[in-house]
């Protein structure tokens, strides 16, 4: 069918392709079918991929308009279509023909509603038999979205559906880069970041038309997946487990300074126990630091959004506060490491009684550590807050 350039579209259905020949004439012709059900303005626009197979010609000639995408990968095929696409709502789906194109009203329903991104459910949908494999139907995919759901508080049951729908501007502001798998987690989570409004519908999952292996690889794309949730999570990745580890590690010092604790006649912790705090705390210091500079630096390049915490407690933190902090950590380990050797003074600078002065000088040594990690973190931080 075709369309006059500049007469304005409400829909573009959206189907990436890459040696799709058995199935895209058929996924194009449920699609233009659905577009003259439902009497919406629209086009069938097939993103490929560098297709071999001749699938463009046969896309093309069931109506469809194909756009050339030379960037390989999943992502970067979608990306290449979304740039191109002349309709104000699209809907994504795999040229698989393992969706329904005919059955989009829900899609529909809720963009004109107002939503900039409507997820399907297969699991509230339904699937075939054989349409998922078992690993990805009870591991993988139920897995992955809650972990998702978790990290960045979305309502949404199935994170990878391949079928969706989007105001195309709202997700063209939110400047997409995954080109491989992992963009269906992009667009979700970033999507929840900016504030766009998500909606989830049921959809179905069949078995697909194809006689050769899909794309997706289950390992390979699971941890790509998993690896772009928790880049995308410093709070997750490294202020949580960082805080607990620090708390722990200064728990257990205080508690082991002035001597070793008993909690059986038979059962204790000491010294050995005090030397795993100090790392555990130096630790869980450093990946605090981590995420502080790495929410920083997302916030400032445009990877996420500028939060409250962001505004309220890192902000304040400037290079001149946290090296006065960094100081006064510094100066009470230097303070501990200056009573240890005058012990070692009076003793003649020969052999010494480790219990007590042993642990003093594990503190104090930690406390210097912190006090450095500190301070280069603060220059970490201004340096990558320098305009350019």
């Amino acid at each position: 069918m075709f369309v006059p350039r500049d007469t304005p579209l409400e829909l573009t259905i959206l189907l990436p392709c890459l040696n799709e020949a058995e199935t895209i004439g058929l996924c194009v012709k449920k699609a233009q079918g659905y577009l003259a059900k439902a009497g919406i303005s629209g086009e069938v626009l097939v993103a490929d991929n560098g297709s071999t197979d001749g699938s463009q010609g046969i896309a093309a000639a069931n109506g469809a308009r194909v756009v050339p995408v030379a960037s390989r990968g999943y992502g970067a095929a979608l990306s290449g279509g979304i740039a191109a696409a002349r309709g104000r709502f699209a809907i994504m789906g795999d040229a698989d023909d393992s969706y329904d194109f005919t059955e989009l009203d829900g899609f529909m329903a809720k963009l004109r509603e107002g939503h900039d991104l409507v997820m399907g459910n297969r699991f509230h949908g339904g699937i075939s038999p054989g349409a998922m494999p078992p690993l990805h139907r009870w591991l993988g995919n139920p897995v992955l979205s809650f972990i998702g759901r978790t990290l960045f508080r979305i309502n949404i049951g199935d994170f990878h559906c391949g079928l969706r729908g989007f105001n195309v501007q709202s997700i063209r502001n939110l400047r997409l880069r995954a080109p491989g798998m992992e963009f269906a987690s992009e667009m979700v989570v970033r999507g929840a970041l900016a504030g766009l409004r998500i909606a989830e519908v049921p959809t179905t999952l069949k078995k697909d038309g194809r006689s050769h292996a899909p794309h997706l690889r289950t390992w390979r794309d699971g941890w790509r997946h998993l690896r772009f949730l928790l880049l995308f999570s410093p709070r997750w990745l490294f202020f949580y487990p960082g805080l607990v580890l620090l708390l722990v590690g200064i728990v257990l010092s205080i508690a082991l300074l002035p001597g070793p604790v008993f909690f059986t006649p038979n059962l204790s912790i000491d010294v050995h126990t005090l030397l795993v705090a100090a790392i555990t705390t130096l630790i869980g210091m450093q990946c605090i630091s981590f995420a502080v500079v790495v929410r920083r630096y997302a916030a400032a390049r445009g990877l996420l959004p500028a939060s409250r915490v962001v505004k309220r407690y890192l902000t304040p933190l400037t290079l001149e506060r946290m090296l006065v902090v960094a100081l006064c950590i510094g100066l009470l380990g230097l303070g501990g490491l200056v009573w240890c050797v005058v012990q070692w003074a009076d003793a003649g600078f020969g052999p010494l009684k480790y219990a007590s002065l042993i642990r003093v000088l594990t503190i104090s040594i930690t406390g210097i550590a912190l006090a450095l990690q500190l301070a280069f973190t603060a220059f970490l931080s201004a340096i990558i807050e320098i305009e350019v």
